[in-house]
């Protein structure tokens, strides 16, 4: 009875194929014409937005140097924040906020048989 199923769905599954009258070639073709009409509307959109820049530009009185040049007036440009000192060496001064892999001089030191809590802050 399963059987008969699978085989009734799939005989109407063939059926739907045929009676679509779509061929690859028609598909293809379809497939084409769709891929035309994207680039001619991605080109006018673009000329379109390309436009808008031109007359912002204009309008405001800006140079291709201003816009990669400052920042938006009013806005602050955070510098980074300074972390503490985790861990320093007395001897050279060098320190480590913790953050990020160890450098060279902690390593060396913990190499040579000091513990990372001899650098403690």
């Amino acid at each position: 009875m399963i059987a008969a199923n699978m085989f009734s769905n799939t005989l109407h599954q063939s059926e739907f194929v045929s009676d679509s009258h779509n061929t690859l070639k028609d598909l293809l073709a379809q497939r084409a014409a769709l891929d035309a009409q994207i680039a001619q509307t991605k080109e006018a959109e673009l000329s379109g937005a390309i436009q808008q820049v031109r007359d912002l530009m204009a309008r405001y009185d800006l140079t291709i140097a201003d816009l990669s040049a400052r920042a938006p007036r009013g806005s602050k440009i955070k510098e980074p924040s300074k972390v503490a000192a985790k861990y320093r060496d007395k001897e050279t001064g060098a320190s480590w906020s913790g953050r990020g892999l160890k450098p060279k001089w902690l390593k060396a030191k913990i190499e040579a048989g000091a513990k990372i809590d001899d650098f403690a802050v």
